[in-house]
């Protein structure tokens, strides 16, 4: 016997897994609020969302602030890793936007940092995986294009709407191309966020399915599910560094074009 809500929808297929009796794997991306906050009509409440974005910062700042509080000539395990996380971004953003792109160094370092750690609080059981949510993603990548798009005005002005003029183009097809540029410079953020989300969501997802087969096919049949599931855990962890390496490199490279004009 199952029970329907008031639309006729089944709550049995709807949080159960379409009536199979195992989990629904889309259940555990539920944006849930913990604290309701209505601001001049607009639902502003604290969620699981907002909870781990600020758990993400609080690790981030008590890493940093206790791994360099001594700042020993001979760095120890925790100081190391702080040095290698600085030295890997800065690194990162002298190739690929030069040294004049290091005054944005805190930027991109802050951006790689919280994105990981989002990434890698999704991989703790029963946590919420922030980066899984297309609004989150979207919400880092426009401000990303809208404050890449502002340094290129900022640097050169008009002149930076050359930027959407390749040279050595006969006339003729200039205008063809001046559109296909513009298209492809605004579909940027959309590239940026769908990227993550849909790496970690789709990741996150087949964690679930095989977890759900573990339990479903028991002691003696879930052993080859579990095996599965332990390495594409590890195939996760590898994810979650690589997407958040590849949104701060994504972000240097714009960076480079507003500055460069490359």
């Amino acid at each position: 016997m199952t029970v329907t809500d008031a639309h006729g929808v089944d709550q049995a297929a709807q949080h159960g897994g379409g009536g199979t009796g195992l989990p629904d794997p889309m259940h555990q991306f539920e944006v849930k609020r913990l604290i309701d906050l209505d601001v001049f009509g607009f639902d502003a409440s604290f969620t699981n969302s907002g909870l781990f974005m600020v758990i993400a910062a609080v690790l981030i700042i008590v890493f940093t602030l206790l791994a360099m509080r001594r700042g020993a000539l001979v760095p120890g395990r925790w100081q190391s890793v702080a040095e290698m996380s600085y030295e890997f971004v800065a690194n990162m953003v002298r190739e690929n936007v030069g040294t004049d792109g290091m005054k944005y160094f805190p930027f991109i370092f802050t951006l790689f940092m919280f994105v990981l750690a989002l990434n890698m609080l999704g991989m703790v059981p029963y946590s919420f995986s922030v980066t899984s949510h297309i609004i989150v993603t979207f919400a880092l990548a426009a401000f990303i294009f809208i404050g890449v798009t502002l340094i290129g005005f900022w640097k050169h002005g008009l002149g930076f709407l050359k930027f959407f003029v390749p040279s050595g183009v006969p006339f003729v097809m200039l205008p063809l191309l001046v559109v296909i540029e513009v298209i492809s410079y605004l579909t940027r953020p959309v590239s940026l966020s769908v990227r993550l989300f849909a790496n970690m969501m789709a990741g996150h997802t087949m964690l679930k399915v095989f977890a759900s087969f573990v339990v479903a096919l028991g002691f003696l049949g879930g052993w080859a599910a579990l095996a599965f599931m332990v390495a594409f855990t590890g195939l996760e962890v590898l994810v979650a560094f690589l997407q958040a390496y590849v949104f701060a490199i994504l972000t240097c490279i714009y960076l480079n074009d507003a500055l460069h004009m490359h």
